[in-house]
C-alpha cells in the first residue's frame, strides 16, 4: 500500500472513531457523577468478572489515550475507585503509556515526514535538542503536568526521539502523577454521605492533586541543578550577587538595575566603557552621517532658495568632530558614573572558571549569578588576498584621517549602506558590493529599490548579485575581483570596508571549558528567561542574539538582571513581540513588526495601507517630499501587524507605531489623536486616515447621502 493512501486510511479511521465517541455521547459516561451513581453496580460486576472488567477498562483507557479523547483524568480516578490503589495504579500506568505510545506513532506516521520536509530548517534546533536531551526533556514534561499529556504525545511524535525511549520515559515519568490521581480515586469511592467529603483522607488526597505539580516542578528543578552543577562545588557564601562581563549597552543596563535594587554587583570590562555603541558603532557612525548630510544639504542649495553654497572642510576635521562627540557622550557610560551608582567597575580580562566564580587580574570573584554581555565583532569573510591588502571594519574605520579616493564597501546591510552613503557624500568614489540580489534584503523589494536609486543618484556604484572572490595587489594597486551572472568584474580601490555582519564574542573566556551551549551561528544559546544551560549564567545583547541592536540589548538586560536577582520568587520571559529598528541612510528606513515579504513568507493574512510623504505639507516645506508610510493590518480590523517608514526622520516617526503595537492601539485611535501641524508626525495620522477611507462603510454612506438629499427637499 502506498504511504499516502495508508495515511489517508489511518486518518479516516481516527476521524470515524472520534466521531462515534461524540455521536454516542460517551463523554456523558465519563463524569464523576455517573461513576459515583454506578459505583455499586461496577463493584458487583468486578467481584464476579474481575478479569473481564480489567480487560474492558484497560482497552477503553488505551483507546481514549490513543485517540487523545477527553476524560483521562476521570478514568484514572475511576480506576482507583473500582480497583483500589495498587491494582488501579498498575492498570492505569500501563494503559496510559500504551495509549500514549499509539498516539505518538499515529502523529509520527501521519505528520512527521511532511512537517520535517517542509520546515526542516526551522525544526533543526528542536531536533538537535531532542537528540541531545530528549529523554530528560520528556521526563520533565511527564513529571510536571503543565501541558496536557495528549499534546505531549502528538508533539513528541513529530520529533526524532526513539519509540523505546518515549515509552520507557513516559511509563516512569507519569507514574508519580498516576499514583496521586489513583489514590484520590480510592478516596472518592469511600464517599457515602456529605459528611465524608470533609474526611481527612479525602482532603489530603485532593491536596496532593493540587500540590503535586508544584512538588514535581521543584523536584525537576533540583534534579536539573544537580546534573548541571555536579562538577562544580557551590561556595558557602558569595562575594557578589551578580558579576556582569562586558560594559557595553547590555552590561551597563544590567549593572545599573542591579545597583538600583541594592545588589552587590561587579562590572568587568577589558576595553573601553560603553562598548561598541559608544566607541565604534552607533555614536560615531551617526556623528559621521550627520556631517555628511550637511555636505549633501550644501549641494542641494538651489532647492532651498540659495544660488550656491560652498563648505570648506577637511576629512580629518570631520573625523575629529566624531571623536569630540564620543568624548561628550562618554561620561554617560563612564567608570565614575557607575561607581557613583554603586557598581564596582573592574578593568581587566574576565575568565569564567566555574558557574559561581570569575577571575580577573589574578583575583577570583564568587557570585550567585553571572551575566555575559560580551557583544560582537565585525565578521571578516575568508576572501583570498584580503588580509594581505589590508581592510577596514566598523571597529577600525574611525582611525582614518585621510579620505579614501576610491572606497569599496563590502556588504549591503545597514552598516554597509550607511557608510557607503556617508563616504560618498564626503567625497569618496564608492562602489558597494553585495552578493544578494538587492540591498537591505530584510526590507521589501521596493523599499530596497528606493535606497538603491538614491545611492546611484548620489554617484554610488551599486553592484548587487556580485560575490567577492579575491583581492589582488599589484605594484601597490589594489582591486577586488567579483563574480556575477554576467561574469568577472574587477573593481580597483584605495580602501575596502568590510561590513558583512557581526560575529558574537562567545569564546576565549571560559564558556567552552564550562560547557555552555552555543548556537550554530556562534551566539550563546539561551531560553526565554535568558538563561544558558547553567541556570545562574545569563546572556544578553549581541552575544545572545537574535537581534543585534543597542536598544534590544538594553531591553534584554532588564529581563536578565531581574531574573538573575529575583528569579527564585518570580521570573519574566523576554518579550520580542514589538522590536523596532532603523537604517540611518538618507532617506531613513524604519520598521516595526511585519513587512509585506515577511507576512507572505509566514502565510499571515494582511491588508496594506500606504501614505506617500510627497503629499505631506511639512515634508514639502522641508524639501524632503519623498518616501512613504506603509502599514500592515489584520484584515477586517485596524490592528497593526507592522509598519515601514521611508523618509526624513523615519527613525523618530516610527515610535508612535511602536507604542501603538505594544499597547494594542489600533489605527482608529491614532486617527483620533491630535498631531501638531505642520510636522512630519502628521504622516502617521494621515496613514491612519487612508486606512479609514479604504474601510469606510460604502453602503451606509450611500444611504446617508440619500438622507441628506431628502433633508434638502
Amino acid at each position: 500500500m502506498k504511504p499516502m493512501l495508508a495515511r489517508i486510511l489511518v486518518l479516516l479511521a481516527l476521524a470515524v472513531a472520534v466521531a462515534l465517541f461524540f455521536i454516542f455521547d460517551l463523554p456523558a459516561y465519563l463524569t464523576l457523577d455517573y461513576i459515583k451513581q454506578q459505583q455499586g453496580a461496577f463493584a458487583r460486576f468486578y467481584e464476579t468478572h474481575a478479569v473481564l472488567t480489567l480487560l474492558v477498562y484497560f482497552s477503553a483507557y488505551v483507546i481514549m489515550a490513543a485517540l487523545s479523547l477527553p476524560g483521562a483524568a476521570v478514568m484514572t480516578l475511576a480506576g482507583g475507585a473500582l480497583f483500589g490503589l495498587w491494582t488501579g495504579l498498575v492498570v492505569v500506568s500501563f494503559a496510559s503509556t500504551i495509549g500514549a505510545t499509539i498516539a505518538f506513532w499515529a502523529a509520527r506516521f501521519l505528520l512527521r515526514d511532511t512537517l520535517q520536509n517542509r520546515f526542516g530548517d526551522k525544526l533543526a534546533a528542536v531536533n538537535a535538542g531532542i537528540a541531545k536531551d530528549g529523554a530528560f526533556y520528556l521526563f520533565t514534561l511527564r513529571l510536571v503536568p503543565i501541558f496536557p499529556f495528549f499534546l505531549i504525545n502528538l508533539a513528541m511524535g513529530l520529533t526524532p526521539i526513539r519509540t523505546g525511549i518515549f515509552y520507557l520515559v513516559s511509563q516512569v515519568g507519569m507514574l508519580p502523577g498516576t499514583l496521586v490521581y489513583v489514590n484520590a480515586g480510592t478516596q472518592l469511592a469511600a464517599v457515602a454521605s456529605p459528611g465524608d467529603i470533609l474526611s481527612p483522607a479525602l482532603l489530603v488526597s485532593f491536596a496532593l492533586l493540587g500540590l503535586f505539580p508544584l512538588v514535581a516542578k521543584a523536584a525537576v528543578g533540583l534534579m536539573q541543578r544537580r546534573l548541571v552543577y555536579a562538577r562544580w562545588p557551590r561556595p558557602k557564601s558569595f562575594d557578589y550577587n551578580l558579576v556582569v562581563i562586558g560594559a557595553g549597552s547590555a552590561g551597563l543596563v544590567a549593572s545599573y538595575i542591579a545597583a538600583t535594587v541594592r545588589a552587590k554587583v561587579a562590572l568587568i570590562e577589558k576595553n573601553e566603557m560603553g562598548g561598541d555603541c559608544l566607541n565604534t558603532g552607533c555614536v560615531p557612525s551617526k556623528a559621521l552621517i550627520r556631517s555628511a548630510r550637511m555636505l549633501a544639504y550644501a549641494r542641494r542649495a538651489k532647492e532651498f532658495g540659495f544660488r550656491s553654497t560652498q563648505v570648506d572642510h577637511t576629512f580629518a576635521e570631520v573625523m575629529e568632530r566624531v571623536q569630540r562627540v564620543i568624548r561628550t557622550v562618554a561620561p554617560h557610560d563612564s567608570e565614575a558614573r557607575y561607581r557613583q551608582l554603586g557598581v564596582e567597575v573592574i578593568r581587566g580580562e574576565a575568565r569564567i572558571t566555574s558557574p559561581f566564580a570569575v577571575t580577573v587580574n589574578g583575583r577570583t570573584l564568587t557570585t550567585r549569578s553571572i551575566i555575559v554581555a560580551t557583544g560582537a565583532r565585525p565578521f571578516v569573510p575568508p576572501i583570498a588576498g584580503l588580509k594581505e591588502a589590508g581592510y577596514l571594519t566598523s571597529d577600525t574605520l574611525w582611525s582614518l584621517r585621510e579620505l579614501p579616493g576610491r572606497l569599496v564597501v563590502l556588504g549591503g546591510g545597514p552598516i554597509g549602506c550607511e557608510m557607503a552613503q556617508a563616504f560618498a557624500r564626503l567625497g569618496s568614489r564608492v562602489t558597494q558590493v553585495e552578493m544578494a540580489p538587492r540591498l537591505m534584503v530584510r526590507e521589501d523589494a521596493d523599499i530596497s529599490q528606493m535606497i538603491r536609486e538614491r545611492f546611484e543618484a548620489e554617484g554610488i556604484q551599486v553592484l548587487t548579485g556580485h560575490k567577492a572572490q579575491q583581492v589582488r595587489v599589484n605594484g601597490g594597486r589594489k582591486a577586488l575581483v567579483c563574480e556575477s551572472s554576467a561574469g568577472e568584474l574587477v573593481v580597483p580601490f584605495d580602501a575596502i570596508l568590510v561590513a558583512v555582519g557581526r560575529a558574537a564574542n562567545a569564546r576565549g573566556f571560559g564558556l567552552e571549558e564550562l560547557g555552555v551551549t552555543l548556537r550554530p551561528n556562534g551566539t550563546i544559546e539561551t531560553n526565554g528567561l535568558l538563561q544558558t544551560n547553567f541556570p545562574n549564567i545569563y546572556c544578553t545583547g549581541d552575544v545572545a542574539g537574535p537581534y543585534q541592536f543597542t536598544h534590544t540589548a538594553a531591553h534584554q538586560s532588564w529581563y536578565a538582571a531581574v531574573n538573575a536577582l529575583f528569579g527564585r520568587f518570580k521570573t519574566f520571559a523576554v518579550d520580542y513581540r514589538v522590536i523596532p529598528w532603523a537604517t540611518f541612510t538618507d532617506p531613513e528606513v524604519a520598521r516595526v513588526g511585519l513587512n509585506v515579504q515577511e507576512a507572505r513568507e509566514q502565510g499571515i493574512a494582511f491588508g496594506v495601507t500606504e501614505y506617500g510623504l510627497d503629499d505631506l505639507d511639512r515634508a514639502i516645506a522641508d524639501s524632503e517630499a519623498h518616501g512613504l508610510v506603509r502599514v500592515l493590518t489584520k484584515p477586517g480590523t485596524d490592528r497593526i501587524l507592522g509598519v515601514t517608514i521611508v523618509g526624513s526622520h523615519a527613525g523618530d516617526l516610527i515610535a508612535e507605531y511602536v507604542l501603538a503595537m505594544k499597547q494594542r492601539i489600533g489605527l482608529n485611535k491614532i486617527l483620533g489623536t491630535i498631531h501638531i501641524y505642520p510636522t512630519l508626525a502628521e504622516a502617521n495620522k494621515y496613514a491612519a486616515g487612508a486606512w479609514k477611507r479604504a474601510h469606510a462603510p460604502r453602503r451606509l454612506l450611500a444611504w446617508i447621502g440619500k438622507y441628506h438629499a431628502w433633508m434638502r427637499g
